[in-house]
């Protein structure tokens, strides 16, 4: 087992994957969150104490290709982004285990109950909780520069690390991505949130022009946060 101090480790991870793609690392401590785990890895990680959350930057060309519904170009950056996040997981968990660790990487989109709309967990509750964002008036999580235009992916670890803080912030005044849902799924509050006006939606936009994607992209395009401002203006 290599030996390090939790720092080191720290950082050495956080640098792997920056310089590997990512465009953003934060630790959490998951205490809190591994009961709402899905039932298939939840006994196994209570054995892992951190969970490392990683992002990627959506390409703001493509999401303008977005006007009312989401586009085949962007059905394909989003695939082949969130394929970027599953090889940069398993790099990173690959990483930790050559130090004599035990690492789990967590798909970056994979519903396991489609009824329910679970994964295996909340990638988005990990990145809260390892400092990358807020959760926004669209359920999605918001981060300081990059607003909602990214996609997360987490691995569940138990190497010693140094936990982030959680970031405190709201979306303030910002209303934008309720003037684009179409369903009117999006409220005043987060957790109004109408989760299943949202997935019907979702079911209508795979039926349209063979898009064949439960996809939506539309409050995610309206969301572009730099320091808590609106950057298309």
């Amino acid at each position: 087992m290599s030996q390090g101090r939790e720092g080191d480790y720290t950082e050495l991870l956080r640098g792997e994957a920056l310089s590997s793609g990512a465009a953003l690392f934060g630790v959490a401590e998951i205490d809190s969150e591994r009961e709402s785990f899905h039932e298939e890895i939840r006994e196994t990680a209570r054995e892992l104490r951190y969970g490392i959350s990683m992002a990627a930057v959506l390409s703001a060309p493509v999401l303008e290709t977005i006007i009312d519904r989401p586009t085949h170009i962007y059905k394909t950056h989003y695939r082949h982004t969130n394929m970027f996040l599953d090889n940069l997981a398993t790099q990173i968990s690959k990483r930790i285990m050559s130090y004599g660790y035990d690492a789990m990487p967590i798909a970056a989109s994979y519903i396991v109950d489609w009824k329910r709309q679970n994964s295996h967990l909340s990638h988005k509750r990990i990145a809260q909780l390892a400092g990358l964002g807020w959760l926004g008036r669209n359920n999605l999580l918001v981060n300081p520069r990059f607003g909602s235009a990214i996609r997360l992916v987490t691995v569940l670890t138990n190497i010693p690390l140094n936990p982030d803080e959680p970031m405190s912030g709201d979306c303030g005044e910002c209303k934008l991505c309720l003037e684009v849902c179409p369903v009117g799924a999006i409220k005043e509050r987060p957790e109004e949130f109408d989760d299943l006006a949202c997935f019907h939606q979702l079911q209508r936009f795979s039926k349209q022009d063979n898009l064949g994607q439960y996809i939506c992209g539309l409050c995610v395009k309206a969301c572009r946060w730099e320091s808590g401002r609106d950057t298309r203006a």
